[in-house]
């Protein structure tokens, strides 16, 4: 079986303007002892073009909902003594990896951005016009024609962003998945006090500081069969079988958190041994629900790379969480880019990291 990745999709539409390139110039060279030195006008310098560029430092469009016009600036005029006009800088909108660009007017593809440098041209810059001295011939030595800068080219185009998660939350209905996402992200997921009020993916981009992100799934709930169909189950194990790092979420309200977290794995297992090799941590949420002295229960989860709870409700650990998996998904990352590299397990790699929280 095969699934489709999981996406967020994110979409901006801005306009682009090329830079007009300079124009040339008609000048006639003019020194003591030789007043008629012949043309001597320059060419124009080019006008800048604008180009889409991947950056690995971003996560969504949502800039380009602030600044919808980009311009670059025309090139400069020539000179006499046949000089040419400086050319202008070029103008690189950044967007994250997986961007896809259209052209509005025409629905015409331009191209994907796939990866943090890729570049893609999308404005051109317009060539300087010739000077006179470009004209001059044995025929025609006092030229006085010159040519005008060629326009940049301007248009509209459609950025749109096609997101794989970072991270998938796994867990039974009412688990606490969508609470946990709207504490974390912006997103606004359906929440209510009935199972299954996700019915379909939520997904949010969850900011840190120094402008880190990454992108946080809220998949349907699992319960036991899943794996055969019963539910959502099968929605939610094709949903995430592509993100990066699986998030169990095991409420403290379970009548048995081992047996609970036991059985998330066992459903995914059965639906896919690669996807149960899949790297994950242990959420223990809700844990505003025991007293602040109780001890948290002990959940014994040797394949995590971390044990942490937090408190969607009492916003106790939420920090704490955030840190940990964004430097988790940064080392799968790593890892996926260099697959040869000799890796500790995530466990090792992580720690084993335990937080008093509430959700």
């Amino acid at each position: 079986m095969v699934a489709g990745p999981l996406m967020f999709i994110d979409r901006a539409v801005v306009t682009v303007a090329a830079g007009t390139g300079g124009s040339g110039t008609s000048s006639f060279a003019r020194f003591k002892y030789k007043p008629k030195g012949g043309p001597d006008g320059g060419d124009g310098g080019r006008g800048g073009s604008v180009y889409v560029r991947g950056s690995a430092n971003l996560a969504t469009l949502l800039d380009y909902r602030y600044r919808t016009v980009w311009k670059a600036d025309r090139g400069e005029h020539g000179r006499g003594k046949t000089q040419t006009g400086a050319s202008t800088d070029d103008v690189y909108l950044p967007v994250p990896p997986g961007t896809v660009v259209r052209d509005v007017a025409t629905g015409a593809l331009l191209g994907e951005v796939l990866r943090a440098g890729d570049s893609l041209l999308v404005a051109r810059g317009g060539r300087g016009g010739r000077g006179n001295a470009r004209f001059a011939t044995s025929t025609h030595q006092a030229p006085r024609e010159w040519e005008p800068g060629e326009e940049g080219e301007e248009r509209q185009i459609e950025l749109v962003l096609k997101l794989i998660a970072d991270v998938g939350l796994v867990g039974e209905p009412n688990a606490g998945k969508s609470t946990l996402l709207s504490v974390l992200s912006a997103a606004r997921p359906k929440i209510a006090d009935y199972p299954f009020t996700t019915l379909e993916p939520n997904l949010g981009v969850v900011q840190l500081s120094g402008h880190r992100t990454f992108v946080l799934a809220d998949i349907p709930g699992i319960i036991e069969g899943a794996h055969a169909g019963k539910g959502l189950g099968l929605k939610f194990l094709q949903h995430v079988e592509r993100t990066r790092v699986l998030a169990f979420l095991v409420p403290l309200d379970s009548a048995d958190p081992q047996a609970a977290y036991e059985q998330l794995r066992a459903e995914v297992r059965l639906y896919s041994e690669v996807l149960a090799r899949q790297p994950h941590v242990l959420v223990l949420a809700k844990r505003d629900l025991l007293p602040a002295d109780h001890p948290l229960p002990a959940v014994h989860a040797p394949e995590a790379a971390g044990v942490l709870a937090a408190s969607s409700a009492a916003g106790t650990g939420l920090e704490e969480l955030k840190e940990f998996l964004w430097t988790f998904v940064e080392k799968e990352k790593r890892a996926e880019d260099a697959p040869s590299a000799s890796t500790e397990t995530a466990a090792e790699a992580a720690g084993y990291w335990e937080f008093m929280d509430d959700e």
